[in-house]
This record gives structure tokens, sequence and C-alpha cells, in this order.
């Protein structure tokens, strides 16, 4: 049964009030303690941090209390530095988060070390009110920013088709899309799992959702989606996708009214000129690609490199992505989205694992990228008031993340560098006001 869309709204709703509530409630109960006077809090960000993933759920926590937090670029793998307070501390030690208390005069040494070095120190202010896009009845563990959420105790809402189309995205600052496939293919399933039953019912759930939002089929409904989504980012908005989401996002952005769906999904052919017909200037990130029209084919465009990978038989031991070094004071952004205690990344699958180099548009900014396959794994992007990140593939800490396989436990992964970028672009919103000036 799906939700009315009141109720839908409600749970948006709830989130945020929940959120608000954390702030308020420690103001009305005492609140943190009084903080050390002459003390500071450093989270280090370097190998030295015993749990990076938890380092920035203790960073958002402060957030949500009201106390403003300095990102510290490229001192020490990205570290944090607060005002000391005794309970924050307490609950670093509980999570597992080293922590060491400085004083004025080694302050002071940081903050010159910044100014010699490429380095910089932004203010995070405010914690950003977080939405998931994603179904009913999804896993937890079928979306890696949901693991790296939950597991380093950062609230988020979950919303879908409905609530995005009922206005839901104007509460949210920041929205992750995972494996969706917006262009209503179901993910170009078809070939390998049709006949299955969590095939057959996520086919159900998308028909009988467009049908009750008053759409004739699926790939109508999610190019409406698409549109207000990109909607949320001119206005402001702050989106961050992984895995398949961006592939598709572009493709139906591209395609307009065009029907670009074979018709084992739609019950009509697509368009015989429907490659003709793409609008590439619509797009966020990519251009000049060319769509999968084969049903069977477990593909949509050429933007994903999977299938260079497997034609090339292309190995795990050599998958690493190259994070790029920026100037922490010239641009403040991609160094906030790059912050890791390493450089090189190791690889990880996905519905769309990698991005075709040559299909990325020229504004772009590559942040990270696996040079010898001609592929970028990490880009962002300004459009309009707002921004856009894409990451390529699944779960960085499940290679080729497979149907039916476990959900990864990531008290085993606390220093993963690849999950790392992930909550990078979860702070990322918090800076929002002094990265405007910059």
């Amino acid at each position: 049964m799906i939700d009315t869309g009141q109720q839908s709204t409600d749970i948006v709703r709830s989130a945020r009030r929940w959120l608000r509530s954390i702030a308020l409630a420690a103001v009305l109960t005492g609140g943190l303690t009084t903080s050390a006077i002459g003390q500071s809090m450093l989270i280090p960000m370097d190998n030295a941090q015993t749990d990076h993933l938890k380092a920035y759920g203790v960073a958002f926590h402060l957030l949500t209390r009201g106390v403003k937090v300095e990102w510290l670029l490229n001192y020490r793998g990205g570290s944090f530095l607060a005002s000391y307070y005794q309970d924050i501390a307490d609950s670093c030690d509980l999570r597992g988060v080293r922590y060491t208390s400085v004083g004025d005069a080694e302050v002071a040494a940081i903050r010159q070390t910044i100014e010699n070095e490429n380095m910089e120190s932004v203010l995070l202010e405010k914690a950003p009110l977080i939405a998931i896009y994603a179904p009913p009845g999804n896993e937890p563990w079928d979306d890696a920013v949901t693991l790296a959420l939950t597991y380093a105790q950062i609230a988020y809402a979950t919303i879908w088709d409905q609530e995005v189309l009922d206005g839901a995205l104007d509460r949210f600052d920041w929205l992750h899309l995972h494996h969706e496939d917006f262009t209503g293919q179901y993910g170009k399933f078809y070939g390998s799992y049709r006949n299955e039953l969590w095939y057959r019912q996520q086919v159900q759930l998308n028909e009988e959702t467009a049908r009750l939002l008053g759409f004739r089929k699926v790939s109508d409904l999610k190019r409406t989606v698409a549109l207000t989504i990109k909607d949320y980012v001119s206005r402001g908005g702050f989106l961050f996708a992984m895995c398949s989401a961006p592939e598709t996002l572009d493709i139906i952005l591209s395609a307009g009214d065009v029907d670009i769906v074979p018709e084992p999904f739609d019950g009509d052919p697509p368009d015989p000129n429907c490659q003709s017909k793409l609008e590439y200037e619509r797009c966020m990130a990519f251009t000049d690609f060319t769509i999968s029209l084969e049903p069977m084919e477990y593909s949509h465009s050429n933007i994903d490199t999977t299938p260079d990978r497997i034609a090339s038989r292309f190995s795990q031991a050599g998958d690493y992505f190259q994070l790029f070094e920026f100037s922490a004071k010239l641009d403040p952004v991609p160094t906030m989205l790059v912050q890791c205690h390493v450089d090189a990344i190791p690889g990880f699958m996905g519905q769309t694992t990698a991005f075709r180099k040559s299909l990325v548009k020229k504004y772009a900014i590559l942040l990270g990228e696996n040079a010898g396959q001609n592929e970028v794994r990490y880009l962002h992007g300004n459009l309009d008031k707002g921004t856009f990140t894409f990451l390529g593939g699944h779960d960085p800490e499940d290679y080729q993340h497979l149907i039916y396989d476990p959900p990864t436990d990531l008290s085993l992964h606390r220093n993963s560098p690849g999950y790392r970028l992930i909550l990078n672009n979860v702070l990322f919103p918090a800076a929002r006001k002094k990265e405007r000036k910059t």
C-alpha cells in the first residue's frame, strides 16, 4: 500500500522538527557543559584518527547543538576544530573517535601553519537538513549513503516521487540519489532478473505510483521528478548522486518529451529518431552520449565505462582513482570535497561504475579520475544557485556489489577513504554562507 500524500509529507516534516529539537533540547536542558576556557578540541583526520566516519558524525552533532566547527582543509587530512566541551569529549570516547585538547598557543600555531601552506579554515555554521530519495521498503544496505549516515549517527529523512512532486524538496538543504533509474527502465535488469519476485514487485510499485500521481507511464513520472530535482538544484539545493542516478538523470533530462524507452518497459516502442532528438544542453554533467535502446542490454548509455572494463578484463587489484589537489584558499569547494587521509581511492563498481571522460561537460570540475582508463570517477558542478556532485560506483567497500549480497558492516571499515568522500558532501552545505562569499 502506498502512503497518502499527507502521511508522506508528515514524515518529512517530523524529520525536520526532530533535527531542530536537538538544538532546542540542548538549550532547555542545560545542553552542552560549559566550555573549558582557553581550550579547543582538535579532531584529527589523518592516519591518527581511529574512526574517520564517526568523526563526521561528531562534527555534525556539534552543529545541531549550535556549536560552530572549523573545517581545517588540508590540515592533517581535513581535521575539525571546535570549542572544548566535556560532554562532547565523552561522546568522542563513546564513539571511538580520537581527539586532542589544544590550548590557545597550539591553536595559534595551527593557524600559522594554515596561513603558510596550501590550507584553509572553513567555518561550518549549521547542520543541513538531509533527504534520501528512495522507494518505500528500500533496504538501508541498498544505498551507501544511508549506510554512512546511519553509522555516523547523522539524521536524515527518506522521500520518494510523491513527496518530491508535493514540494518536499524545499524543506531540505541536501538531497541524495543512488541507484535510481530515472529513464523508467528499472535499472535495465530486464535481461537477467525479469522473472524474479523483487523485480516484479519493483515494476508493480512504480506503475502503481505513476497511476496514483496521474501519469500514464513510469517514464513520464520519472521525467517530471527529474525536472523537479533539477529545479531544486538551480534554486540553491545541494545534490549528491551515485551509481546509476547521475547517468539516468542526465539521459532523461536530455530526452525531454521524446520517448527513449524500449517496448518491454512501457508498452510502446521508442521514437525511432530519439537519439538525434536528444538535447544535451539540458543535461547537468554529460554531453554527446549515445543511449542504449536494447532492452536486454545491461547498459543505459556509453557514459558508463563498465562495458570497457569487462572487455579489457580490468581487475580489482589495479583499480584506483586519484583525487586531484586544489588550492584550498582559492578553490575551497573542491578542496572540501576531496578531503581524505589518502590521495588514491580504491575503486568500486556499480550499475554505473565510472563516467567516460570525453562525455563530461567542459565546465564540470573533475575531482577524481582513473587516467589510465580515461574515466572520471568523481566530479562537481554548479547549476545556477545550487551545486551537484556525482560519484561513480555503488559501495566503496564492496567492490562488485551483486544482487543478494549481504550489507556492508561499516564498523569493519571505520577509516574507509571512499566513504569519507560521501561524508565530505554531507558537511559541505554547512559551509554554504562563507563559500558563497569566496
